[in-house]
């Protein structure tokens, strides 16, 4: 018999992490598109709305996710769900909808084909 308040065995229910990378060769790159700005408002939402913490969220700062031409980037685990953000809203609609709820923010999908 499974307890519901027990931890999953993976430690955390659900990582976000975002692509915090930065090329300084002239290349675009998730940081030039506000991606640390995302994570760290993420992160506080995470916190805010009592998310995180073993059993719960995690949100990682990543170095290259090599899907540069979707950025700015994030993903989800363990659904793998890759997500393309704009704004501050765009990170309240994935935390609210798929950290908080389970459900994937369909208009924010990066595309398949995307990658570098």
């Amino acid at each position: 018999m499974t307890d519901d308040t027990s931890q999953p065995s993976g430690y955390y229910a659900r990582h976000i992490f975002f692509c915090l990378n930065e090329r300084i060769n002239g290349e675009d790159s998730c940081a030039h598109h506000g991606a640390k700005e995302a994570f760290d408002h993420c992160k506080s939402r995470v916190k805010a709305e009592k998310l995180a913490g073993p059993g719960k969220v995690r949100v990682n700062k990543a170095g290259c996710l090599d899907r540069c031409a979707g950025g700015p980037i994030a993903v989800v685990y363990p659904e793998g769900t890759w997500y393309t953000y704009v704004d501050k809203s765009d990170i309240d609609d994935i935390v609210e909808s798929h950290l908080k709820n389970g459900q994937v923010v369909e208009r924010l999908l990066t595309p398949p084909e995307l990658g570098r």
